[in-house]
C-alpha cells in the first residue's frame, strides 16, 4: 500500500514517535511519502534520523505561487466533482469569524497543492498526525484528491478547542481515527456520534526495546532528568520550586533539562532567582541517541506536567529502568502504575512532588523495583513493533472494511 504521512512540522526533535512509526511501517512493506506544512527550524534537526527525513519530505510552505496555481487549475479540470465537494467541506469546517474564514482559505489553498501531489504520486491513503490545522489541510486534500483519509489524535490541546478544529466532522470524514490512549478515545467519543465509535482505534506511541538498557540502581538517587518542551505547562516551575525546598537537606540533587521551548528564558531566570544555578543544567535539544545516553546516567525521571497525552519521554525513561514521577492527568495513568512503576501526583502539588523525590533519592531498592516493573510494562504495551503491527492491520482492514477487535492493556 502506498501511504502519505502528513503533519504540521516534520521531522521535529520532539516528534520521534512519528518517525519511529513511519520507519516501522516501511519495514513492513508500506511505501510512505512524507508531507509537512512547514519545515522545522534547523535546531530541531538534531540527529541523522531527522536530517534524513527532512530531505525526503515535501513541504507546502513557504508557498510556491506557480505550483499553487497549477495545482488548483489541475484539480478544477480533472476532478471538478471532488473540488466542489472540497469547497463545501472547507466552508462547513471553517472557524468562526472573518479571521477564521481567511485561515480556512489558506488551508484550502495548501490542500490543493497537497492533493495534486497525492494524485501525481498515486497515493492510496493519507494519514495525518496531530488533529488541528495540519489535519484540516489533510482532510481537505483527501477530499480534493478523492483518497481515503485518517488521522492520529494525541491531545490534550485539541480537546480544549474541539469545535474550532471541527473535530466531529474530522471523525466523520476519516476512514479511521488512531487514538493514543483510552482517555483520548473517550474524548473522541464525546465529540462524535455513536455510529462512528467503531472508527476509533487505540494505537499507542511506542519505543524500540532493543535500544534501551535498564539501569541498575545503587546508592543515592541524586540525578534527576527532564526531557520535553520548555514550557510552564509542563510543570517545570514546580520542579524548580521543589528543588529549592529540598536543597537545604539534599544539596547534591542535580536536575538535567533536555529540550527547548517558548519559556526557556523565564525558566532560566527562575532558576537563578531560586539559587539553583549549580543544581540545574539546561542542555537544549538532543538527538535520540544522546537522550538514551542521558537516561543511562540518571536515577529519576520527572515530568510534573499539566497537559499531556501519553508522553513518549516517560516511555523511554521507563524502558531504561528509571522510576518516574508525573501528574495524574489524561492518559498518563495508562502508562505509569502508581506505586508499581513510578508515582503519580496531583497536578500542581509541590509538597507531594518533594516527598516522592525524597523517597526515591533515599531508597535504591525502591528505585530498582519501580524501574523494573515500569520497563516490563512499557515493553508489553508500548512496543513500537507491536503497535505498528496493529496499525498496519487497521490500515489494511479499513481499506477492506473489516470490523477489527477492541484492544486491551496487558497488566
Amino acid at each position: 500500500m502506498k501511504l502519505a504521512y502528513m503533519t504540521g512540522q516534520y521531522p521535529r526533535a520532539t516528534d520521534t514517535f512519528i518517525q519511529r512509526e513511519i520507519q516501522a511501517l516501511r519495514q513492513q512493506g508500506f511505501e510512505i511519502q512524507t508531507y509537512s506544512v512547514r519545515k522545522p527550524n534547523i535546531e530541531q534537526l538534531v540527529g541523522k534520523e531527522q536530517k534524513s527525513e527532512c530531505k525526503r519530505t515535501f513541504y507546502l510552505l513557504p508557498p510556491n505561487f506557480f505550483l499553487l496555481f497549477i495545482s488548483h487549475f489541475y484539480l478544477v479540470f480533472t476532478k471538478i466533482d471532488f473540488y466542489l465537494r472540497g469547497i463545501k467541506l472547507a466552508l462547513k469546517t471553517s472557524q468562526p469569524g472573518i479571521k477564521g474564514f481567511f485561515y480556512q482559505m489558506f488551508y484550502f489553498l495548501e490542500a490543493g497543492i497537497l492533493a495534486k501531489q497525492l494524485d501525481e504520486n498515486k497515493i492510496e491513503h493519507l494519514h495525518n498526525h496531530i488533529a488541528d490545522s495540519s489535519c484540516t489541510v489533510a482532510m481537505l486534500a483527501a477530499q480534493l484528491a478523492g483518497v481515503p483519509f485518517s488521522f492520529t489524535i494525541h491531545g490534550p490541546y485539541i480537546f480544549f478547542e474541539p469545535y474550532r478544529w471541527a473535530l466531529t466532522t474530522k471523525i466523520e470524514q476519516a476512514l479511521f481515527v488512531s487514538c493514543i490512549s483510552y482517555f483520548c478515545r473517550s474524548q473522541c467519543m464525546l465529540f462524535s456520534s455513536l455510529d462512528y465509535w467503531q472508527k476509533l482505534h487505540i494505537v499507542h506511541c511506542g519505543v524500540e526495546p532493543e535500544l534501551f538498557n535498564p539501569v541498575t540502581h545503587t546508592g543515592k538517587g541524586d540525578r534527576l532528568l527532564y526531557v520535553g518542551r520548555l514550557a510552564a505547562a509542563k510543570g517545570l516551575p514546580l520542579m524548580l520550586e521543589s528543588l529549592a525546598n529540598l536543597k537545604e537537606v539534599y544539596s547534591d540533587l542535580h536536575l538535567t533539562v533536555i529540550g527547548d521551548g517558548e519559556d526557556r528564558h523565564e525558566l532560566k531566570q527562575l532558576t537563578q532567582k531560586l539559587g539553583l544555578t549549580q543544581m540545574v543544567e539546561f542542555v537544549g535539544y538532543k538527538s535520540q541517541t544522546e537522550v538514551r545516553e542521558y537516561l543511562q546516567k540518571h536515577d529519576i525521571f520527572v515530568l510534573p506536567s499539566f497537559a499531556e497525552g501519553v508522553p513518549v519521554s516517560l516511555m523511554e525513561a521507563m524502558a531504561s529502568g528509571l522510576p518516574v514521577i508525573s501528574s495524574r492527568i489524561a492518559g498518563i495513568s495508562e502508562l505509569v502504575e502508581h506505586g508499581k512503576s513510578g508515582y503519580l501526583i496531583p497536578p500542581g502539588d509541590i509538597e507531594q512532588l518533594c516527598q516522592k523525590i525524597e523517597a526515591l533519592y533515599l531508597d535504591s531498592e525502591l528505585r530498582q523495583s519501580l524501574g523494573t516493573h515500569g520497563c516490563h510494562h512499557v515493553l508489553q504495551n508500548f512496543n513500537i513493533e507491536k503497535e505498528t503491527d496493529w496499525l498496519a492491520e487497521i490500515f489494511r482492514g479499513s481499506q477492506e472494511k473489516k470490523i477489527l477487535p477492541i484492544r486491551f492493556l496487558n497488566v
